[in-house]
């Protein structure tokens, strides 16, 4: 084998850079016709799987693979995520988390049912699709290009971060059940799902404090080993509570919550990687488990999928959204649009994967019975989110803060910080000098940008509309600054 080498690894470096370069090459042009950017990654991995000899086919590999990629996912939604909104959004997503889940994938069961499946097998498939995917939701509204009532756009993103532990749960519960073949015990099973839970999110917590305290204290020699120090944490999150037959995702994504709200040390450069690491994964996890499907049993899946996806997509999902958000006061409007975003992706794919490896008669049909699902369901909902905005209606008014042009990091151990705004016309500083600004007690405009020129700023320095300004100030002046350059009370 020796001497193969090291032409095999440099074959294999080569398929990988190549599989990567046509997956980003073509996910700008999947944006402009309205194709999820995660379908496209699958949809190449499918491609190619297809022209691969048997023996690539690893679900081992792929399992880990998907694993890996979605603890990189979850942790950088949640570093991503205000508490601010956890607080205010908390209790509905968590419904939406767990008992929509549950429903959602009664329903679903109820539809295989009667398409000739077994009781069991029925529910394993339920659970499989009955979350939505955190990759999916997350690169869909950051791709649509639309700006979401902060009521909406933060419910759908904390849902799609703490559901994927209860189809997690579920679905490993349901296929020891397969393979035991005892009779059901929904007892037992809300017991499991509980006791996961408590143990994930203890776990989490306790990451989360240890982190901010290890990253408060400790200095390192190097900007760039604060990502890895996070990483660690990341990967220590999903870990631990994993070894103690706990809920590692909702680990991870609770410990990222906590270190993203905090004060982190060069904190731009660790959300950048952060970022890019989690799109990596997300790349790496589609292709890989694009690799899987063979097409003559995606073909044979073909009616039962449709009629499932369909069933998943225009009833199942809006009807349990509806159900469950009627109780917190959400207009119609805005459930209806929860209920209609909600994307499956990658996680059902890695859940169906787990069936297989446990060797359980029949799932091989029912992986490819899952693909098919998630396709059409990426397709149906997830290539109309623009125009499901403007049909429910629950797109932000006013400007969008603008990404800043100017980036501090010899500030993070200061009680400041630096936030950019774009001034609308009816603004109260538009149309003002700087200098006769009432702005409170430290807080001063570092840099006016206007069309493609960077200004300094005087005090006879007239703002006008459309300026892009940078302001230093205090945390605790924010609210006073935002509300006296304009920016609008998300609603």
């Amino acid at each position: 084998m020796f001497e193969n080498e090291p032409a095999t690894t440099a074959l294999l470096l080569v398929a990988a850079g190549l599989l990567l370069l046509f997956s980003v090459a073509f996910s700008r042009p999947s944006e402009r016709i309205g194709i999820p950017v995660v379908l496209v990654f699958l949809l190449i991995g499918l491609l190619v799987g297809s022209r691969l000899p048997e023996h690539f086919v690893d679900f081992d590999l792929a399992f880990r693979i998907g694993t890996v990629g979605l603890v990189l996912i979850l942790f950088d939604g949640g570093l991503n995520t205000p508490f601010r909104q956890v607080r205010q959004y908390l209790a509905p997503a968590s419904v939406l988390a767990t008992l929509t889940v549950v429903g959602t994938a009664v329903m679903v069961a109820l539809t295989a049912r009667l398409l000739g499946l077994g009781w069991t097998e029925a529910f394993l498939l339920g659970a499989i699709v009955s979350s939505t995917d955190a990759a999916a939701v997350f690169s869909s509204l950051r791709g649509s290009g639309v700006q979401l009532r902060r009521k909406v756009g933060a419910t759908l993103e904390l849902e799609s971060g703490l559901n994927d532990p209860m189809a997690v749960i579920l679905t490993l519960t349901l296929t020891a059940q397969l393979l035991e073949g005892g009779p059901f015990d929904p007892l037992a099973l809300g017991i499991d799902v509980l006791l996961q839970l408590v143990i994930g999110l203890i776990v989490g917590l306790a990451v989360g404090w240890i982190g901010t305290r290890i990253l408060d204290h400790i200095r390192v020699p190097a900007a760039g080993l604060y990502p890895a120090l996070t990483l660690a944490l990341a990967l220590l999150a999903f870990g631990l509570p994993t070894l103690f037959m706990g809920s590692g995702f909702l680990a991870v994504y609770v410990a990222a919550l906590m270190l993203g709200n905090r004060r982190l040390p060069y904190r731009s450069g660790i959300l950048r990687v952060h970022d890019a690491m989690a799109w990596l994964g997300q790349i790496t996890m589609f292709l890989v488990l694009g690799l899987l499907a063979v097409p003559e049993m995606l073909a044979a899946s073909a009616v039962k999928g449709l009629l499932l996806a369909l069933a998943l997509a225009l009833v199942a999902r809006p009807l349990m959204v509806m159900l469950s958000l009627w109780p917190f006061g959400y207009k119609a409007r805005e459930s209806g649009f929860v209920g209609w975003v909600g994307l499956r992706g990658a996680v059902p794919i890695l859940l169906a994967t787990f069936p297989v490896l446990a060797g359980v008669p029949g799932a091989q049909e029912l992986f490819h019975l899952v693909f098919f699902v998630v396709v059409v369901n990426a397709l149906i909902p997830g290539a109309t989110v623009r125009w499901a905005v403007k049909l429910f209606k629950v797109e932000q008014g006013g400007l969008q803060r603008p990404t800043p042009v100017i980036e501090v990091n010899a500030i993070d151990h200061l009680p400041v910080q630096i936030i950019s705004f774009r001034l609308d016309p009816a603004a109260m500083v538009t149309g003002n000098r700087a200098g006769s600004l009432p702005l409170p007690q430290g807080a001063d405009i570092l840099l006016l940008v206007r069309g493609k020129e960077a200004l300094a700023v005087r005090d006879d320095t007239v703002l006008q509309a459309d300026d892009h300004v940078h302001v230093m100030l205090r945390p605790e002046h924010k609210r006073s600054v935002e509300l006296l350059f304009g920016l609008r009370e998300e609603d």
